[in-house]
Formats: C-alpha cells, sequence, structure tokens
C-alpha cells in the first residue's frame, strides 16, 4: 500500500460527509454509484461518484508533487527510480482521471471506472433534463482534471479518450498537445460559468464542494483560469493580461468562505470517507508516513503557529538529538553528515524538539517506529492539535479524519498575484500579497483546532504569536539583499501554505526554479530532477499508439524554465 493510501476507501455514505447542509440522502451501499445505469435516472449518482473521485484524484496527484518538492518525504536516492513515481504505481492516478480497466477494485470491495468515464455517462441524460448545474460542476472538475493531468504527464489522451464503445470506437486513443488540452480547459470552464448562470428546474441533490451556492463555483472556474494562465506565463505573452482581466472583475476565490476545497468524513469502514492522510497514519500499529525533515525544520525553526496544526509529534526525543543515537530506531544518527549536506548547510536525518522525520531521498526499511516519528496533525488531515502530550496516534484520535483535501485556497491566489508581481519588479507588491496570504492561512489553519476538542488550549498560538512571525516574515523579504533571496522567502511561505496540495508548488518550482533553499536528495547524483513523470504502465502496454518516455527529462508544454538542471533539487 502507498504511503498516502492510493487505494483510499473513496466511495462514501451520505449523510457522513460533511455537506453544510440540514437534509441527507440515503444511499445503499450495496448499489455502487459508479456501476449504475442511466436507466436508474442516475445523474445524482454518476455526478456523486465523479465529486468524490475527483478529490481523490486531486489528493493523490498533490501528494507526488509534495514529494517532489520536500513537503512531504520522497523515499528514493534516484529520481529515475524512486518507485512511488514508477510506471505501475501511477496507475492508480490514471484509472481515477480516465477509466480503471472493468473498475479498479479498492479494499471495500467497491469499484472505480473514473472521472471522465463517468461525467461521459451522464451527459446525454443530463443535458436531456437541461441540468445546467449538473453539468457545470463536472466542467469545472473535467477541466481541473485534465490540466492536472498535463502538468504532471505532459501530453495525454483527450479527444479521442473514452470512445471504445463509440460508433466508431477509438481502442487505442493518441495523446493531445497539452497546449492544446489546455485551452479546451478554457472553454469547458467558460461554458461551466455560462452553464451556473442557467434557471434549472432541478437541482443536483448534492454538492460536496459549494453546498449549492453556483456564485463560489463561478468564483472556483475563474480561480482555475487564473491559475492556467499564470502556468502559461512563460510562453504566452497575452497569458499575464488575461489573469489581471479576472482580477480586474473581482470574481474570482478571495476570501478563506470561498475556497474550494473537499471536507472528508469520519466513517472510518464500509466505506472509509477520512481523510487519506489520517486513514493511513492513525492506525492501531501508529503512522505509517514520514514527514520532510526539510519542511519541519522551515516550520519549526521559524516558530511557524502553523506548525502545531501541521504536524503531531508522538515523542520528545529524537535519537541523534535529545537522546543518545539509536541504529535500530533511526540508522542515521550514527552516520556521518554527507559532504554535500555539509557544505550547504543542511540539516541531515534527525531534528531537535521530537520533530522526527526523514530526509529527501532516504529510502531505508521502516524499523518499528510507528508511535515514534512525527505523524499528520489536524490540518488538513483531521488529525490531533499537536498540544505537547507526546502519545502515540490510535484510531478516532484528534478530529477522527474530518480534513479536506484543498483545490484552490484563497491563501493561494494571493501568493499567486505576489509571483505575478514578483516578476514584474514590484517587490513591495509583491510582500503585501504574500503577507496577505500567510495571514489567510492562519485563519484558516487555526479554525481546524476546534476539531480536537481534547486537546490542550495552552499550546494554542496567540495572536502576538501570529503577529511577530509575521513581521519576521516581512523583515526578512524586506532584508533580502538579493532578488534571489525575495523569492526564497515568498517561495518558502507558499509552500507552507499548499500544504495538503503539493501540485502547484511543483507547478511553481518549474516555473521559477525557486526555492534555491530546498534539501538536495541524499544521494549527491541522483539523476535530473523530474520534469514530468512516466506514463503508467496499463497506459502504455495496451495502447500501441503511445510509447513509454526515454525518461523523466520530458518538459510539459509551458515548462522552458532557463535553468534546465535545477542543480539544488537534484
Amino acid at each position: 500500500m502507498k504511503r498516502v493510501r492510493k487505494y483510499i476507501f473513496q466511495l462514501f455514505l451520505i449523510g457522513l460527509l460533511p455537506l453544510n447542509s440540514c437534509e441527507t440522502t440515503e444511499l445503499d451501499l450495496s448499489d455502487n454509484p459508479n456501476e449504475l445505469e442511466l436507466s436508474q435516472s442516475s445523474t445524482d449518482f454518476f455526478l456523486n461518484s465523479v465529486q468524490v473521485d475527483f478529490a481523490t484524484f486531486t489528493h493523490l496527484m498533490g501528494a507526488n508533487g509534495a514529494r517532489l518538492v520536500r513537503i512531504e518525504s520522497m523515499l528514493g536516492r534516484s529520481y529515475q527510480n524512486v518507485s512511488e513515481f514508477s510506471p505501475a504505481f501511477l496507475e492508480t492516478e490514471w484509472n481515477t482521471a480516465y477509466q480503471a480497466d472493468g473498475g479498479e477494485e479498492l479494499p471495500t470491495g467497491l469499484k472505480i471506472n473514473g472521472i471522465l468515464s463517468n461525467i461521459r455517462a451522464m451527459k446525454s441524460e443530463a443535458e436531456a433534463l437541461e441540468l445546467y448545474h449538473h453539468i457545470a460542476m463536472t466542467q469545472v472538475i473535467e477541466a481541473s482534471t485534465m490540466v492536472t493531468l498535463v502538468d504532471y504527464f505532459g501530453d495525454v489522451p483527450y479527444s479521442e479518450a473514452l470512445q471504445a464503445n463509440a460508433e466508431t470506437p477509438i481502442l487505442n486513443p493518441k495523446v493531445d498537445e497539452g497546449a492544446a488540452i489546455y485551452a479546451a480547459a478554457l472553454e469547458l470552464l467558460d461554458k461551466a460559468i455560462a452553464n451556473f448562470k442557467k434557471e434549472v428546474v432541478l437541482e443536483p441533490e448534492n454538492d460536496f464542494y459549494y453546498n449549492g451556492n453556483w456564485g463560489n463555483w463561478i468564483k472556483a472556474a475563474n480561480t482555475l483560469k487564473m491559475k492556467i494562465y499564470l502556468q502559461k506565463r512563460l510562453v504566452d505573452g497575452a497569458a499575464l493580461l488575461k489573469f489581471n482581466t479576472i482580477v480586474s472583475s473581482g470574481n474570482y476565490i478571495k476570501e478563506n468562505d470561498e475556497d474550494f476545497a473537499f471536507n472528508w468524513g469520519v466513517n472510518d469502514v464500509q466505506p472509509d470517507s477520512r481523510h487519506p492522510f489520517y486513514a493511513s497514519n492513525y492506525l492501531n500499529t501508529g503512522s505509517g508516513a514520514y514527514m520532510s525533515n526539510w519542511f519541519m525544520n522551515l516550520m519549526n525553526s521559524s516558530q511557524d503557529p502553523r506548525v502545531r496544526y501541521y504536524f503531531y509529534r508522538q515523542t520528545n526525543a529524537v535519537p541523534g538529538q535529545e537522546i543518545s543515537p539509536n541504529e535500530e530506531a533511526l540508522s542515521c544518527s550514527l552516520e556521518p553528515v554527507p559532504q554535500h549536506y555539509i557544505d550547504g548547510g543542511f540539516t541531515f536525518c534527525n531534528l531537535p524538539n521530537g520533530y522526527w522525520g526523514r530526509d529527501h531521498g532516504q529510502d531505508a526499511g521502516v524499523p518499528p517506529d510507528g508511535f515514534l516519528k512525527t505523524t499528520y496533525g489536524v490540518y488538513p488531515a483531521g488529525g490531533k492539535f499537536d498540544d505537547n502530550s507526546f502519545e502515540g496516534v490510535l484510531p478516532g484520535d484528534g478530529g477522527a479524519g474530518a480534513g479536506i483535501t484543498p483545490i484552490l485556497l484563497a491563501s493561494w491566489v494571493d501568493f499567486m498575484q505576489a509571483e505575478i508581481a514578483m516578476v514584474n519588479g514590484d517587490g513591495n507588491g509583491a510582500k503585501a500579497f504574500m503577507l496577505s496570504g500567510i495571514d489567510k492561512s492562519m485563519q484558516k489553519v487555526m479554525s481546524f483546532g476546534e476539531l480536537d476538542p481534547s486537546a490542550s488550549t495552552s499550546f494554542i498560538p496567540t495572536l502576538p504569536d501570529v503577529v511577530n512571525f509575521e513581521e519576521n516574515i516581512k523583515s526578512n523579504f524586506e532584508n533580502a539583499t538579493t532578488e534571489t533571496e525575495m523569492w526564497n522567502v515568498l517561495a518558502e511561505q507558499y509552500w507552507v501554505t499548499l500544504f495538503g496540495n503539493g501540485t502547484d508548488a511543483y507547478n511553481f518550482y518549474r516555473r521559477t526554479g525557486y526555492p534555491t533553499t530546498l534539501q538536495p536528495n541524499l544521494e549527491k547524483d541522483p539523476g535530473g530532477f523530474i520534469l514530468s513523470l512516466y506514463y503508467p504502465s496499463n497506459f502504455v502496454n495496451n495502447n500501441s499508439s503511445t510509447s513509454q518516455k526515454a525518461d523523466v527529462r520530458t518538459r510539459v508544454f509551458w515548462d522552458n524554465h532557463k535553468d534546465v538542471n535545477f542543480p539544488i533539487a537534484n
């Protein structure tokens, strides 16, 4: 099982996921929404499945990006053969986006058929019944899914995808150029906005994102367009003008209550509706994943008030820091520091104050440390708030998994505008947007403390804690003596706001090459940084029109950043 729980128990019992609604709908779990026929008036069932599959897909892809840019730990010393990015390991993401071969079976016994296959299956009925809001939701989801696939894989099937049962079957769909898919996504979003504005007789039975607030859906669609334009800025001279046109309209995600995110539930069996990070780490055997030493050190060393929400420490002592080195529990605590870590001044192996994680590329075996290593906290995973209790985690602790998968947040939009300000040489503007994004992130993250009512309030950050932190970041930016130092401050803080979904961090890094402070791979020469992922095995093995990439150095269409080698990330 992959560390982020690739095979998430994703189908859900309606009413167990938080919907912010007074109404609930019964769903007989003996019926798999992915396998219903159109004759069963299944448009809402398909839409339900599309929404949850989209959250699953976004989470899985976001975890891939987070591992590459050190927000999460990565296991594997060579970028060419990291198991987590191998063609076989990427099949679940691909199947969740497109269509599983006969339905991919999950541990619950349920199956997934894919986001796009379910959208295609419901399309004719939804159009016939003029269910414009159903259609609009799927158009936003389809656009986001396809853009994400391009961002990670490059050219992928789209125009000929899912036509095996068409009047003229296409069994081996060709890949479309990423630029063409981006253009199609923008068209979809324009259509979605128009459809959200239409009057309808029947509304969707369930909207797991905005609970029927179509104005917020339009803001999400416009914000996704902004994201697309930002990612195209290196190859499209008009992209930033189009970005700014949306900003001028004011009709995009600006406040936390407009955030585009999926809320997970607390049900743990048949099906498991909890946040995937929680479900795979709050176990009877303790935690399974390792947190990133670089990322924890970034937050802890700067006294970031969010660190107690992001991470929960199961112990206050790490071998080689507060206690003696221990070969069994933390083998690297007895190893010499690699020279390229010493030369760069990077932390190695262990951190103080109980922050027990792993370095980038550390692929050693797993010792009996399930109740020792640091795990996910209350944000975004719905786990425990770190109140210095230093207890091993168990199922049901903290928020019981009622976390979120963030997709587009108001704080992120501020950082998007900060990037543009930096590109335009407006340091003061970049600073203002960065501080605004940090403040919105603080407000959102700290609100999650309510999920863990058993936590001691003694360690909840105070307003002075937040103000002091923000003032320190402001000073760091103002006192930067080079443009690189300014970019590094901005990028590091962007990384922190993005915790829970690393896709935009991965994109930002390829667009800009910042931050240059990323911990290098434990292997001194791990091969070139991954610029796009290998195609999944099931795609290349079963499609005669496609061949596997030679390596992971193939760039996506919008990536022409001048620094080809990304020396720090190597």
